[in-house]
């Protein structure tokens, strides 16, 4: 029994032995991954042990040869006037090869190794800081993913990179700033292992070669936000594979073929941004897989076509901004039980708002704003549980706004609320019918502009603790601005220009929390919305499209009739970038305070009855692209060697005392009432200054008289 007992401890110990032999890490390779780490300048790795098979990334096989080095994630820097080491080419076994999200630095078409590694099947050298252009060609035939997206690559993709793509599966060169057309030779005759194409995101040209449909496997082609044109080339329509197409933000046009029903596993088509005109398919029942379409920004035609409601899976439905039209009453969405998000926006459509839609109990987004709709809110939306996003507004027939607003009261998880240019001459929703009110507690932006509502800012609006955005320009609003509203918590941007709004700013607008305090600000964070929203910076300017709630932190409210002198508190406003408090009947001096708003871009201060001096502290404001302080009673030169003066004069126009560049009437030194004022400082310097020109006089009086009468005194006859 003890023999046997012996024979199996040393059966074991010679087993671990024999183990450790057949893994123990290739001496030569080992000098060339130290060689490759005394390369990095940070962090250093723990490769100290001496079985370099141990070591962190690194996996051997049995016979000690290095197949995977595996480094993602880790911040590794190279040291400066290094490039990734030609010392990795030393490891001839290696198979997998993932550096990815680091900051290694170099050019591919120069480094040695990337041309060596005979054995590689998986290259990941995404997330990076690598330049240049792409070598001739792959390093192996055994490659089966190619990942090099987001980094710095340019040039084209040369055709021969894919001679030896016997196994490639998946190629993405995303997010670079790659030129020239997509490679016809990508899907040769014997690439029928291709099943992942992403070419999105960089500087492509030219439209995309036929040849796509040799891909027999090709499951997912992406090439968005480059600069393609054409048309779809019709064999790409013999993928039939194909579960995802992704182009949007390009410059395709033409129609889109009723080839497209032949895709029968489609999930996803985004042809988004583009320029495609003409008719939908007809047949598109027949992509019954279909869950994503996106086609807004483009210029569609035509009705929808009644077979789109067979697309049972449809997840999200977008053609927003087209030509498209017909009468949306004759869609009947109650088969469409899994749609999350309809965006239908700036279209034709006309007809009754079917109540089918209804039915779509997973609603997370509706937006059917500028159409010819005939709308009403039902309390139907209220089985909508997930509604996060709704705007009906620049339809017809959308009336009774109190009882609209009362309804979706109980929409408890609405976040985005427009219904802008509707309810047209009501009066805004207040008192006792809304004494009871308690909805709206995720709130965040409100649009009710262009309503033509009066009254008075309801107080229920006191109540929305998460709203950032209110709009309420382009009404009839009277009364004055409720000091409430400096209370609102996340409250950072808000126009009621072009309204009856009387009294004074209250202090209290002049505390909003959000736009006093950068941490306050930082706490909320980005609020992600279900639907995008588009914002222009200005009237010409190309409208940007954002995922999240954003806008420049600003108050407008020009157009009004608000009196009494500009708070010196609004210099507490420090996160504020516009302020428009022209078209009122402001008066007083402008508060010097407002040079406290460092990020102030906007400011409009025109056609009131302002008056003395602009304020000299005016040159810290260095991000003023907007300024106007045109039409008031303003006198003095305006403060040079500033950005002033680099705004037209026109912005300046209707002060007649008002002068300097980029003024046309100069100054000139005054004395009295328009001498320029003098700080009390200066004033006490002069109080206290030696009249020397009086006291020079006085000494040369007295010098002359005693040197003329003083030898006479002296001298005695």
């Amino acid at each position: 029994m003890a023999n046997a007992f012996l024979f199996l401890l040393l059966l074991i110990f010679y087993s671990n032995i024999t183990i450790e032999n057949i893994h123990a890490c290739n001496q030569s390779e080992r000098s060339s991954l130290l060689s490759f780490a005394l390369t990095l300048s940070s962090p250093q790795l723990n490769w100290t042990s001496a079985d370099c098979c141990n070591w962190e990334g690194v996996t051997c096989n049995q016979g000690g040869w290095i197949t995977h080095l595996q480094l993602p994630s880790k911040g590794l820097k190279l040291k400066e006037g290094t490039f990734l080491s030609s010392s990795l080419g030393n490891l001839r076994h290696l198979t997998h090869l993932n550096l990815s999200y680091n900051s290694f630095f170099g050019s591919l078409d120069q480094t040695e190794f990337f041309l060596s590694l005979n054995d590689l099947e998986i290259l990941d050298l995404s997330f990076n800081l690598l330049f240049g252009v792409l070598p001739s060609s792959l390093p192996s035939s055994h490659i089966r993913m190619v990942d090099l997206s987001s980094n710095r690559l340019h040039g084209a993709v040369p055709s021969s990179f894919f001679q030896q793509a016997w196994n490639l599966t998946s190629f993405n060169v995303s997010n670079n700033t790659f030129s020239g057309p997509i490679p016809s030779s990508i899907c040769r005759s014997f690439s029928s292992s291709l099943r992942h194409l992403d070419f999105s995101f960089n500087n492509f040209t030219g439209s995309i070669s036929s040849g796509l449909g040799k891909c027999s496997k090709l499951q997912v082609f992406r090439a968005g936000h480059n600069y393609l044109s054409g048309s779809l080339p019709e064999d790409m329509f013999n993928s039939t594979t194909l579960e995802e197409i992704s182009l949007p933000l390009n410059s395709l046009n033409g129609a889109m073929s009723d080839g497209i029903a032949n895709l029968t596993n489609l999930t996803t088509l985004d042809l988004s941004y583009n320029q495609l005109s003409g008719v939908l398919p007809l047949h598109l029942e027949k992509l019954s897989k279909l869950k994503y379409i996106l086609l807004d920004f483009n210029y569609l035609e035509g009705s929808l076509p009644l077979s789109l409601m067979n697309c049972t899976n449809l997840v999200e439905l977008r053609m927003g901004n087209n030509s498209l039209g017909g009468d949306i009453s004759m869609l009947n969405f109650s088969k469409l039980s899994q749609l999350s998000k309809l965006d239908l926006r700036k279209n034709n459509f006309f007809g009754i708002l079917p109540r089918s839609i209804y039915s779509c109990k997973f609603l997370k987004a509706i937006r059917l704003n500028y159409n010819n709709l005939e709308v009403q809110i039902h309390p139907e939306i209220l089985s909508l549980k997930y509604l996060s996003f709704l705007s009906l507004g620049c339809n017809k027939r959308l009336t009774d706004v109190t009882g609209s607003i009362k309804i979706l009261m109980g929409c408890k998880r609405l976040a985005y609320l427009s219904l802008a240019s509707s309810f047209l001459g009501e009066e805004m929703p207040n008192g006792v019918e809304m004494a009871d009110f308690h909805g709206f507690r995720y709130l965040q932006i409100l649009d009710l502009n262009s309503c033509n509502l009066s009254g008075i800012i309801p107080s229920w609006l006191s109540k929305l603790k998460k709203l950032q955005i209110l709009d309420l320009e382009h009404n009839r609003i009277t009364g004055s601005i409720p000091s409430w509203l400096g209370t609102l918590p996340r409250l950072n941007s808000l126009m009621m220009q072009f309204n009856l709004l009387s009294g004074e700013i209250p202090k209290e607008l002049c505390t909003l929390p959000m736009l006093v305090s950068g941490q306050t600000a930082a706490q909320v964070g980005r609020i992600y919305l279900e639907l995008p929203i588009y914002y222009s910076p200005s009237g010409h300017a190309k409208l940007l499209q954002y995922n999240y709630i954003f806008y420049t932190p600003f108050i407008h409210l020009g157009h009004n009739c608000p009196s009494g002198n500009i708070p010196i508190e609004i210099g507490q406003l420090q996160l504020l970038h516009q302020l428009d408090l022209s078209a009122n009947n402001f008066s007083g001096n402008i508060p010097d305070q407002i040079s406290n708003l460092k990020y102030m871009e906007i400011l409009d201060l025109s056609m009131n009855h302002l008056s003395g001096k602009i304020p000299a502290s005016f040159r810290g404001l260095n991000f003023l692209s907007r300024f106007n302080v045109s039409y008031n009673n303003l006198r003095g030169p305006i403060p040079s060697s500033t950005q002033l003066q680099s705004f037209n004069a026109s912005a300046f126009e209707g002060n007649l005392k008002l002068c300097g560049a980029p003024l046309p009437n100069k100054c000139q030194r005054t004395t009295g009432a328009d001498a320029p004022d003098m700080s009390p400082q200066d004033a006490d310097t002069k109080e206290h200054q030696i009249p020397w020109f009086y006291v020079s006089v006085a000494l040369g009086f007295i010098t002359g008289f005693w040197g003329v009468c003083g030898p006479l005194v002296l001298v005695r006859k």
